[in-house]
This record gives C-alpha cells, structure tokens and sequence, in this order.
C-alpha cells in the first residue's frame, strides 16, 4: 500500500490513499479520490492543485499515473487549467452534484446483513467499464457512435409491424435460448459469404450485445484465479467484464503488427485466454498481420487456450474488401467469434452474437438461458427480415462510402488547421481515428481546451494498463457530417494554438 499524503499547502487539507490494486488502475484511483474530494466539499472550488510532477512524488507514483487521472477530471468539468497558472478546482461544477456528497453507505462500514455488496460485487463496482462520459457528450469526436441518424427507421419499422401483425406461436412462447432460428441461419450465411467464418447455425449464439458475450465466455472457460491476456491499449470493457469474474489480466503490448504474442509466451505461459480484436484493433487502429494471426493460432493450440476475436468494425473497410475473420483460419477450433448490430445498425438495438465450436453449443446455450432465457424474440425477428431481405447489406454499403467520406473530411481538416499541434493518418478501416502528439505535449489542457468548444476527446491512457508508451487522442468521425467535421476542428485548432502560443 502506497502511503497516505497530504497534497501540500497548495491545496485544501486532503488526505490520499493509492493501494496496489490488480482490479483498478492507479491513475482511476487518484481519479477517483480527487472527484470525490471534490463533490464532498474537502477540495472547495478554486482550489489550486499541485503541479503534475509535485503530486506524483508526494503520492509514489508516476507523473503519467498523475497526468491521466488530471486528464479525466478535465474532461469532465470538475478541473480547469488557468495558462501559466497551474490546475484548479473548476469555478463552476453544478451546486447540486456539491451537494450530493459522498452516498450515506460510504460513511461507516455496513453491518452484516445491512446491504454490504459480497467480495465480487465489490470488485465488480470498482471496475472502470469504459472512460468516463456523460451520456448527452457531444458527438465530435466521440468513438465508437455509428450515424443513427441514416438508419432506415421506415423500413425497420415496416419490418416490424409486419412481424407484430401475424407473430407465430414461436415468438409469443419461450424461444430457444441460443437465439431465433431464422435469424442464426442469416447471420451464418452472412458470416460465411463476407466474413469468411465456417460456422453452421448451430453454431450461432445471439445475445444481448457483446458485452454479455464476453461475460459468458469468461463464466464458462475461466476459473477464478486464471491468467486472460488483453491487448495494451485495448478495449475497458473486455476488461472490467474478465477482472469482474475474478479472472487475473494481463496486458500484453500492442505493436505494428498487432498483439506481440512473444511476449505474451515468455510471461504468460499458463494464460487461458486472450482477447483480441485483430481486424481492427481497439483503440490503436492497428490490422493484426497474417503471420500474427497464424502464430496466435497455434500458441492457443500449444497451450489449450482460447481466443476471443472481437470483430466490432470490421465491415466498414474502405480499401479493398474486409478481411477474413481469424475464425476461419483456426482449423484447431480454438477461437469464438463475437459480433454486435450495435456499430452497423444502432447501439440500442443490444443485439449480438457469438460463433462457437460444435462442442460448445450446448453449455453456451445453457449459460445464455441463465442469463436471461435469450434476446427479447419480436427484435430477433426484425432482425432476421431486415438481413434476410437484403436491407442490411445495402446499410453496410451505403454506411461504408459515407463513413470514408467523413474520414477523408477529418483527414483533410486536421492537415489543414491541425499539423505540427497532432499527427492524424488516414487507416483503411475503422470509425474512428487516433492522433498521435508528441511526448511533451500538454494533454490534460488539450482535452480540456476540446471540452470547452463542445468536442469530446478520449485519450489513449485510458485505455491503457500502464502508462502509455505515446500520448494520443480518439477522433470518432462516423456520426458527424463532413460540415460538422471541418467546423469542430477548426475550433479546435484555434483553441489548442492558443495554448501553445502561450505556453
């Protein structure tokens, strides 16, 4: 356990604990100390804050352990950065979250049987499952939000009425916990013809999501205790769902050719799982080469691991035709295929699906009836007309022409307004981009200055285990039209090189 400090004259009286915490990061911890020093009136608005460097040394951590947790509590409004002037408690945080304090639970230790979450739960609640942001964030530049203004509502909602008009007997009972028949065999053929997976519909197992996936893929192949290996910078919520079942993760780094599996035999070797999404790697961008692939193929053959492939994107490739899923290069049937509406269609839909090996199909479709008896039927249905009539294809089609137009446009923008404050590449696929600054770049007033022009900015720390090897920042394009794109970063521009300007 780190020690307890005081956070120097600096600052209002505030006393910090940092633990060595497998389930939660450090620069959360001090993320979350400080918020809630600050909701609960310790940290009084205008206070002034240590610099970076200064508070790392005082706590025992590192300055990047500093500067992420400053980053997050900027973005959301609770710092702001005055130029020349070090870090502050924002002015201007609403009166009623100040009066909230900290939950009542919180203020002594509940007695037995008084509502105290088991030692799980309390794990589960202390997991980040993705980086903090409200709900209503502006779409500039938020990863990962398909332009559901395009979706064809009129035709789903044909579909749909067409569905409720004369429902079978099957979709008013209790289905089949792997998921609506009709709609498996769509999903198979689709999988087959344009994602080169092998895969009968037996084989399909709808869900809620691919989130749920991953939480029963974790329930059914890992004990507490277990070694899961996750990409470095990758995905929260693989993540938060792996730590949640008590299984113990491992960050393996990323590199130009995808995960480095090397590294991952030489500390790993008893790992039981790794999760990956190599078509389009989350959030670096980055295509998993062939020979990666391959060489991951047989390190779970080797040592009778599974593999997770997260296939969230990768239709929207603009050069080329996407590539085949790793899936269908596995012929030691040791990879399960996940796949989700939420990117190609809508989030809200909460329809996915997973490809598992025919001897898994029974206890996948065991685990999903325990879960919650499957996905809601008349929305399966839907789905099912919706890719059975063609609809879906010509959505995809049409969403992947639009989607490198805007790219283009953010490209475009950036080398205009943008170049020599961050590096922003086009990449063959994908919804979002990531810029890339320079080492001694300012990020926490970056995101802030985004902030305050109305764009939302994540940063790559976030989403790493470690402190990230370079700074960098998410820029979601695919719902924002082209107008919208150039406006965003040419406020953002002004804004950032007005930062440097007075540096």
């Amino acid at each position: 356990m780190l020690p307890q400090v005081e956070l120097s004259d600096l600052a209002p009286s505030i006393m910090l604990t940092l633990r060595e915490n497998r389930l939660t990061p450090r620069y959360r911890q001090l993320y979350d100390a400080l918020r809630d020093a600050i909701l609960s009136g310790r940290l009084a608005p205008g206070s002034r804050l240590p610099a970076t460097r200064t508070l790392a040394q005082e706590i025992g951590a590192s300055r990047n352990t500093v500067v992420s947790a400053f980053e997050l509590l900027l973005a959301e409004g609770y710092l702001e950065t005055r130029v020349g002037d070090g870090t502050y408690i924002s002015r201007h945080i609403p009166d009623d979250l100040l009066r909230s304090g900290p939950p009542p639970i919180e203020s002594a230790p509940a007695a037995p049987g008084a509502g105290a979450l088991s030692a799980r739960g309390a794990q589960i609640a202390a997991i980040a499952a993705a980086p903090p942001l409200a709900t209503n964030a502006p779409l500039a530049f938020r990863p990962g939000m398909p332009a559901v203004d395009l979706f064809p509502f009129e035709l789903w909602g044909k579909l749909a009425a067409k569905v409720m008009r004369a429902p079978s007997p099957e979709l008013l009972r209790y289905g089949d916990p792997a998921g609506y028949a009709p709609l498996r065999e769509a999903i198979a053929s689709y999988l087959s013809s344009s994602r080169g997976v092998a895969c009968t519909p037996q084989q399909v197992i709808i869900i809620s999501g691919s989130q749920q996936g991953i939480d029963i893929i974790g329930r059914l192949l890992l004990d507490p205790g277990d070694v899961a290996l996750l990409e470095d910078p990758g995905y929260l919520g693989a993540r938060g769902a792996l730590l949640g079942l008590g299984a113990r993760v491992v960050p393996v780094p990323v590199g130009p050719e995808g995960i480095d599996i090397a590294a991952a035999r030489a500390t790993s070797p008893n790992a039981r799982l790794v999760y990956v999404t190599p078509s389009h790697q989350y959030p670096t961008g980055i295509t998993m080469s062939l020979a990666r692939r391959l060489a991951l193929i047989e390190w779970a053959r080797d040592h009778s691991a599974w593999i997770l492939e997260d296939d969230y994107d990768s239709e929207f490739r603009y050069v080329g035709r996407p590539l085949p899923a790793m899936q269908g290069l596995d012929t030691h049937q040791r990879t399960i295929y996940i796949g989700t509406f939420s990117k190609m269609l809508f989030p809200a839909m909460r329809l996915g699906y997973l490809v598992v090996p025919p001897h898994l199909i029974g206890a996948f479709s065991n685990a999903r009836a325990l879960a919650d008896r499957g996905s809601p039927s008349f929305d399966q249905a839907t789905a099912a007309e919706f890719l059975q009539s063609g609809a879906f294809a010509r959505h995809v089609r049409r969403m992947r022409k639009i989607y490198a137009e805007r790219q283009e446009a953010l490209v475009a923008a950036a080398d205009r307004h943008l170049r020599g404050l961050i590096q922003i590449e086009p990449s063959e696929a994908g919804m979002h981009l990531v810029g890339w600054l320079d080492e001694s770049a300012r990020v926490a007033p970056m995101v802030a200055a985004a902030a305050a022009q109305g764009i939302t900015l994540n940063t790559i720390a976030a989403y790493t285990l470690g402190p990230p090897t370079r700074p960098g920042l998410l820029f979601g394009y695919a719902a924002i039209p082209p107008a919208e794109i150039a406006a965003a970063v040419r406020r953002l521009a002004q804004a950032w090189r007005s930062l440097t300007y007075r540096r």
